[in-house]
């Protein structure tokens, strides 16, 4: 695909105005669990004495850990271990990420070190591969199967974070049952949940997830919550048979925690950087209101959505730029196939990795997202800009937000600045990136 700057594109882009922006800021409420407090809530959850007698000398007990960019994953998993040691266990860490890593042993090894996962960090094995064990059929008929080092452990400690998903809604979405079918489903597992569509994945991830309960080694489940700025606010070790039961109320719990874009809806959304260490779907629907199916509603009213930087940590899987409107070519050469695929062919929702329209740079992405704008106010062009999808505690917003913002019509935001000029270099990207 040839992407050429200065040719009849840019030409039709050239007169579009881009508005003046200012930053923002947006609060929430902020209980958290902080950084230096990891060790002990985790350790204070473990050591109640219906979940540590489950830990005795010797046990072979594996602790899951994820694909996602979950806060304090490397201090959570950590503590995990240690405590198993301290037990007398023999802990190991098994990748449970479903096909992602570009469903390979080694891929998903990598993705563990991208947030300093390491058995050096650990201290202790991590045990890749993508061999299964069956364990029978759902009462739905679909056939069960998760890790076979997993399966083949002492014990099964269940370690995740608890959120809505960003393709459906059910009782059950992205938590301690999405985990055993999915994640330690591996790539076979995450098929069989996704395979009847994502209209039946509801459905399928508790009856299979009962599956594994009975036939698989589960000592307890041990979920984080997070707040709206991404940080840790709840941990709480659930039991094996309370699992079913406990998981829809902290779900209720985790939608009360989550962030939004206060002022609802815009024109343009600008994207700074996408990436499967902020979402599945590079970002997450339930912020920008862009989603793969018709089974999950939310976030943001917009028109158009661009996308500028794909995150290292992706390692080239790309999945979400088919949400998009128009994405850089800096996102464009940086997909790797092999590593965005699989989970396309896994999860059978095709639409998160469709390219949209390639722009040379941040400038002309964002110029044809309001010039194919229809039915808007041009002089008034409502333009909002987040770093990603996870961090949206400061955020930028077009000109035409200002004075609403000052007369305190969005409770919660803050203008933080004047509205002024966005700055591009030669190369037409953003000199200046929003982090968070």
């Amino acid at each position: 695909m040839r992407i050429r700057k200065g040719g009849s594109v840019s030409g039709l882009l050239n007169d579009v105005k881009i508005p003046k922006m200012f930053r923002a800021r947006q609060t929430f409420e902020r209980s958290r669990i902080l950084p230096s407090e990891i060790r002990e809530a985790v350790w204070r959850e473990m050591k109640q004495e219906v979940f540590a007698k489950k830990i005795k000398p010797g046990m072979q007990i594996a602790i899951t850990a994820g694909s996602r960019g979950i806060a304090n994953v490397d201090l959570i998993t950590k503590a995990i271990v240690d405590f198993v040691k301290f037990r007398g266990g023999i802990p190991f860490i098994v990748p449970a990420m479903g096909s992602h890593g570009g469903a390979t042993a080694a891929g998903q090894i990598e993705v563990l070190a991208g947030y300093g996962i390491t058995e050096t960090a650990m201290q202790c094995e991590i045990r890749s591969s993508m061999e299964t064990v069956e364990l029978g059929d759902s009462a739905r008929g679909t056939p069960v199967a998760i890790d076979r080092n997993a399966c083949q452990s002492d014990g099964i400690i269940i370690s995740c974070r608890l959120k809505p998903h960003n393709a459906f809604r059910g009782s059950y979405e992205s938590g301690p049952c999405k985990m055993m079918t999915v994640g330690l489903g591996k790539q076979v597992g995450a098929e069989r949940v996704h395979g009847g569509g994502m209209g039946v994945i509801a459905e399928n991830i508790p009856a299979m997830a009962q599956v594994i309960l009975e036939q698989a080694p589960i000592l307890f489940a041990i979920p984080c919550i997070e707040n709206a700025y991404d940080e840790t606010c709840k941990i709480e070790a659930i039991l094996p048979e309370h699992i079913l039961a406990r998981e829809p109320e902290l779900l209720k719990y985790a939608f009360l925690k989550m962030p939004r874009l206060i002022v609802e809806e815009c024109d343009v959304l600008i994207v700074d950087e996408i990436g499967k260490n902020y979402s599945g779907t590079g970002v997450d629907p339930n912020i920008t209101g862009t989603f793969s199916t018709e089974y999950a509603t939310g976030g943001i009213n917009v028109q158009r959505t661009c996308m500028l930087n794909l995150s290292e940590p992706s390692h080239g899987n790309a999945l979400g730029v088919g949400l998009a409107s128009a994405i850089t070519s800096k996102i464009f050469t940086a997909i790797d196939a092999e590593a965005m695929y699989p989970n396309c062919i896994t999860s059978t929702v095709l639409s998160s990795a469709r390219i949209p329209c390639v722009l040379p740079d941040d400038k002309e992405a964002i110029q044809l997202c309001i010039r194919t704008c229809t039915g808007i106010d041009r002089d008034q062009v409502q333009i909002v800009r987040i770093p990603n999808s996870l961090r949206i505690a400061e955020i930028m917003l077009s000109e035409g937000y200002y004075e609403d913002v000052r007369n305190k019509k969005y409770p919660g935001v803050e203008a933080l600045e004047p509205p002024r000029e966005l700055k591009f270099n030669a190369a037409g990207n953003l000199t200046i990136m929003l982090i968070n």
